[in-house]
């Protein structure tokens, strides 16, 4: 099914509902097929250990036995958030458009990994301008606008994207996700908090409080995972779950980035337990939070690099681990052509 356009009129939640009752599942003969060259291959029987998985991984989502990255491409969500006021964040929001226009430049960590790897790269700016409601006051966004973001986000497959990876962009981002975190899966605010280097002390504990007020000001909308996406997140969660949704709509596989792109990622997770069946963990990120996440979506990451900011740079790192292992799976020798038994 292809993602609406951007211009579409917004999707109404009740859509999304829908589209997640019609999402494919794996294609189990091309996984057979891929496991058997794994099996064939000049090396001892699962001696590549995850490598092999990966493929198998690619087969049963692109539902290819000949599995195919030609158009990997990193996706980056940008938003700003009107919980700022509350003074959970050392920058300014203005850092954020800074920072988009740094990787428009082509300056920034993930356009140097990008590159390294061959990866296509797109950032989004998503009304950087205009900040969402702080959500200790209201909720950051009204439905339509929450529906139109996850449309919007759903064009982060065109162009004939096969690998998709995502990442976010915000300053304070990280105490929403620790917010959706806290809604989802219960326990304190501290307990979701990632805290920033360099963090002191005084906003740590603006953090918990700013948390701890959504938490009760929403609480009783928290039976629905596209309430607590709208009431609590920023534009880029709801973009990024929306990218999530038209992958698996279309087939083509996801690697998750940290912290805040798992949130976002969650919530959909919350909806329907298989939703994320098509997504990879690229690394876990600094921080106990975003492990403790990763565990209660059953994903385990590819990489621990200690990498603590978001912008898809763990994810991208992946991807080169996913294009390796591509590679092992298809160009390597068989037993019968390398004339040995083993």
């Amino acid at each position: 099914m292809p993602a609406p356009s951007a211009t579409s009129s917004a999707l109404p939640f009740d859509d999304i509902r829908a589209l997640l009752a019609q999402m494919p599942g794996p294609s189990d003969a091309c996984v057979a097929e891929v496991r058997a060259r794994n099996g064939e291959l000049a090396k001892p029987a699962g001696a590549l250990g995850r490598i092999e998985d990966i493929a198998e991984w690619l087969a049963a989502w692109q539902a290819r036995s000949q599995p195919r990255i030609d158009r990997p491409t990193v996706v980056v969500f940008a938003a700003n958030h009107g919980v700022l006021a509350q003074g959970v964040a050392e920058a300014p929001a203005t850092l954020t458009r800074q920072m988009l226009e740094t990787f428009a430049a082509g300056g920034g960590a993930i356009n140097q990994v990008c590159a390294s790897f061959g990866l296509g790269f797109k950032v989004f700016d998503l009304a950087l301008d205009i900040p969402t409601a702080d959500f200790t006051q209201s909720a950051a966004l009204d439905e339509k606008s929450a529906a139109a973001t996850i449309a919007f986000g759903m064009e982060a497959i065109s162009g004939g994207v096969d690998l998709l990876c995502l990442g976010d962009l915000g300053v304070g981002n990280g105490t929403i996700a620790a917010a959706i975190c806290a809604a989802l899966h219960g326990g304190k605010a501290s307990d979701w908090i990632m805290r920033d280097p360099g963090e002191d002390d005084a906003r740590h504990a603006r953090k918990i409080s700013a948390i701890d007020q959504a938490l009760q000001l929403h609480r009783a909308h928290f039976g629905d995972p596209l309430e607590i996406m709208r009431r609590l997140g920023g534009r880029e969660i709801c973009a990024i779950a929306g990218a999530i949704v038209a992958a698996r709509m279309e087939r083509v596989p996801v690697i998750l980035d940290g912290y805040v792109v798992t949130a976002a990622a969650a919530l959909i997770h919350a909806m329907d337990k298989s939703a994320l069946d098509h997504c990879l963990a690229g690394h876990v990120a600094a921080g106990a939070a975003h492990r403790a996440l990763l565990e209660k979506l059953g994903k385990k990451p590819l990489l621990d690099l200690g990498i603590a900011i978001g912008e898809g740079v763990g994810a991208a790192m992946a991807a080169g681990v996913v294009k390796a292992a591509l590679a092992c799976h298809a160009d390597m020798a068989t037993r019968a052509q390398a004339g040995i038994a083993l």
